[in-house]
């Protein structure tokens, strides 16, 4: 007999597990509705095409690839294989598809395709599924839930003060209330590498300063000295590598740091424009100026975020910026696009250890009715359609079996209320009602019980 098993890196979530899940994906869904966000669904395999490429080549390596129909072999001569040694021409003859390892990409090919039925700016947010052929670890899946939010088709700042807002908004909601939001600009990355006397090396200075909460600054500097940095160059970069409040006087401390250029006056005046479209408002966000932050610059233009919660064990559990290239690589050059995503397992994660989900461990059914024998079970089948016609979720124990195994079912599934219905409650067209947390019981009639319930 096969032992029955679940691949590495992925879960099954019980009924009481998704209950919670649904509880955040719908308080994130409400926040994004509200901003004018409109949902998408794509399909979970792409082909590989659409997927190779977007990721850098570490990010290829994670891809999970999907065997052809039927007998992948099939015309195909090993001895062509016995010399090669790039697993990439090997994999093209025998996969053409595989899992989606985000919904950035597949946005950017669905407005591509349909740039003729949607009207731009497209706001959408997406909550599905992702697939990443990483280590397992605390924190870290091979299949895990993005919730995601993206504008495609303008450069206003406009989007990314929302996205401040919607961050503040849907935290406060799950009473994740010491968040921190990180927020930096690319641009102003590149006036540091500027000021440092290392103009256009912003890749090679950010591959360094990105690992900097694992390493700290004596590795970092370590890792830039092995590139050609000279240790004065480091001692700078790490006097500027600072993080500030978010409010006007980072303007002026920026200014006063960083040289005069291009960059700095595009990353700065980037700066001004989103405090000044958040006004007032910025006052009740827990943002940071990051100068450090250099996650995703392989394709992020503009503004970087990256969200986390404090005392929380875990990373990110947020990012998200401003790219304008990716629908290019489609035939779509020139329309810029801005998005967050938010990790819906390490938020559940971290919501579970806090125990901050009261409440959300109850069935969605408000009600369940019971009953003594084959008269009693069609009274409470009737009054049940009634609930529901009423809106009430309520649910019937299928089975004539004795009150008590119909009370440990309930206690299991804790319900919040229990219906006993006899002889004498079917006489008198009324319920005996239990309320499961304080243990009271009230003899109702049907219009009673209604209102009770509601």
């Amino acid at each position: 007999m096969q032992k029955p098993s679940l691949p590495k890196g992925t879960r099954d979530f019980a009924p009481q597990i998704m209950r919670k899940r649904l509880h955040v994906i719908n308080t994130i869904v409400e926040v994004y509705r509200k901003y004018g966000f409109e949902p998408l669904e794509t399909p979970a395999m792409e082909n590989l095409s659409t997927l190779t490429g977007k990721y850098g080549d570490e990010g290829d390596k994670l891809l999970f690839k999907i065997l052809n129909n039927g007998n992948f072999l099939e015309g195909l001569n090993a001895a062509d294989f016995e010399a090669e040694t790039d697993l990439n021409k090997i994999t093209n003859h025998i996969a053409e598809k595989g899992l989606r390892y985000d919904l950035t990409v597949p946005l950017a090919r669905f407005v591509v395709q349909n740039q003729h039925l949607i009207s731009l700016p497209f706001k959408r947010y997406q909550i599905q599924p992702v697939w990443r052929a990483d280590r397992p670890q605390k924190g870290r899946y091979r299949e895990f839930w993005q919730c995601d939010a993206d504008v495609i088709g303008t450069d206003s700042l406009l989007c990314e003060a929302d996205f401040l807002l919607i961050y503040h908004e849907v935290f406060t909601r799950l009473h994740l209330n010491n968040y921190e939001v990180k927020i930096n600009h690319r641009k102003i990355l590149e006036a540091v590498a500027e000021t440092i006397g290392y103009k256009g090396e912003l890749m090679t200075l950010t591959v360094a300063i990105d690992k900097l909460d694992k390493i700290g600054w004596e590795g970092v500097s370590k890792e830039l000295a092995e590139r050609g940095f000279a240790p004065e160059q480091s001692k700078l970069l790490q006097e500027l590598l600072q993080q500030f409040d978010f409010n006007t006087d980072v303007i002026g401390a920026l200014e006063f740091s960083l040289k005069d250029s291009e960059a700095k006056s595009a990353g700065i005046n980037a700066i001004k424009e989103l405090l000044a479209l958040l006004g007032n408002k910025v006052n009740s966000l827990q943002v940071k100026l990051d100068l450090s932050l250099a996650r995703g610059l392989d394709y992020y233009t503009g503004v970087i975020f990256e969200a986390l919660i404090h005392e929380s064990g875990m990373g990110s559990v947020s990012g998200g910026g401003r790219y304008d290239n990716l629908t290019g690589v489609f035939g779509l050059p020139g329309v810029s696009g801005v998005g967050i995503s938010f990790g819906l397992d390490r938020i559940f994660d971290i919501m579970e250890n806090r125990s901050l989900f009261a409440g959300q461990d109850r069935p969605e059914c408000k009600i369940l009715l019971c009953h003594f024998d084959e008269v009693s079970f069609h009274y409470t089948n009737e009054i049940a359609q009634t609930l529901r016609d009423k809106g009430i979720s309520a649910e019937v124990y299928p089975d004539i079996r004795k009150l008590k195994k119909q009370l440990d079912y309930a206690n299991k599934r804790n319900f919040a209320f229990v219906g006993v219905a006899g002889s004498e409650e079917v006489q008198n067209k009324t319920i005996q009602l239990k309320d499961m947390d304080v243990g009271s019981q009230s003899q109702l009639g049907l219009n009673e019980l209604i209102e009770k319930l509601r």
